[in-house]
């Protein structure tokens, strides 16, 4: 659970470097909590009028859809910045700008291209950090293995 609420403690902390593990741990949580609204929202789900019809109108809606959505609603304005600030610091594990974040994203918004950028993301998060210090700062692993003598 440490790991999974590290990057709200470290909310809006572009510097540095983050582990593989504070990565997928915080994407662990936001899908938990994603599946988890979403079933709250299917339970509330809908059902159709007295005429058999799909709903149609606001109404139709139960009140556990609306408080699952207001939840994940919530929850994604309270991830947004720690979930680009977490990203940006494992690009600067790889040893690259946190500038990519943003070409990843806009890339993806690309018919074909996206698909390829995607992955290339998630192979970049997947990779091991640079090890030892980089321009970026400490490793996260082993912040005092520094090459004193170097």
């Amino acid at each position: 659970m440490e790991w999974m609420v590290l990057p709200y403690r470290r909310y809006a902390e572009f510097s540095g470097r983050s582990t593989r593990r504070e990565y997928w741990m915080f994407t662990l949580l936001a899908g938990l909590v994603t599946l988890l609204c979403v079933v709250l929202m299917m339970a509330g789900g809908y059902a159709p009028n007295r005429s058999g019809q799909i709903p149609v109108s606001a109404e139709d809606f139960g009140t556990m859809f609306y408080v699952g959505a207001g939840l994940l609603a919530l929850f994604w304005l309270g991830s947004f910045i720690p979930g680009i600030a977490v990203a940006v610091r494992r690009f600067h594990d790889r040893d690259m700008s946190g500038w990519w974040v943003i070409g990843f994203a806009i890339l993806g918004r690309i018919p074909f291209i996206g698909w390829l950028a995607s992955l290339a993301n998630l192979v970049i998060m997947a990779l091991p950090g640079t090890p030892g210090a980089n321009r970026f700062g400490p490793d996260p692993l082993n912040p005092y293995s520094a090459d004193v003598f170097n």
